[in-house]
């Protein structure tokens, strides 16, 4: 198989780690040599989390500046902050709801346009998606559901060697009974949204 290379990033809380793992699991069942890694340092006071997994053979989870094959966002500005990892040629998904840093919220910094976003991802990548992943998960039964729709719409985009069958399969088999059906309902919706 082509290798392939997911750089995924967003904030604290977003369940940018629990992606990572059930879309590492997923292409584990399906066959595939995956490597995976993690760097969070306040995640959970709504710092950057910055995650990878790559497909295909891969020997160390570090991906370098204009290496990676796809960006997934799970907040914009993380997006945009994402771009340097991304490969010409290289496709992006991201969640178009942000979560403005403390700067933000005190009104000492200036969150930026999504418009502005938007136009710096299209201008250096092949394909680009963007979803309003908070309100798709609220959607699906809570926001944080978010994060699965995200990963719907990766596994609906053509860029995997496996579909949303595949990642609603892992769903019922790694995540909690209680959570199964909301987390089904949040990739349908992902896949919905990417179709149209």
């Amino acid at each position: 198989m082509e290798r392939i290379r997911i750089y995924m990033t967003g904030v604290g809380g977003q369940g940018t780690l629990t992606a990572t793992t059930l879309l590492a699991r997923t292409a584990l069942d399906q066959g595939l040599d995956v490597v995976s890694g993690e760097i969070h340092g306040m995640a959970q006071r709504g710092g950057v989390v910055e995650s990878t997994v790559l497909l295909g053979g891969w020997k160390s989870p570090k991906i370098s500046h204009g290496e990676a094959d796809i960006v997934l966002g799970f907040e914009p500005l993380e997006t945009l902050r994402g771009l340097p990892y991304l490969a010409k040629g290289g496709s992006v998904i991201s969640n178009t709801e942000p979560l403005p840093p403390v700067g933000v919220s005190c009104g000492r910094d200036t969150y930026p346009a999504m418009e502005h976003i938007t136009e710096r991802v299209k201008g250096c990548s092949a394909k680009c998606w963007f979803l309003p992943c908070r309100t798709l998960g609220l959607e699906a039964g809570s926001v944080q559901a978010g994060n699965i729709v995200l990963l719907g719409a990766l596994c609906a985009s053509g860029l995997l060697p496996f579909g949303p069958e595949a990642l609603e399969s892992a769903i019922r088999k790694y995540l909690k009974p209680t959570l199964v059906d909301m987390n089904l309902k949040a990739v349908a919706l992902g896949v919905s949204k990417l179709a149209g």
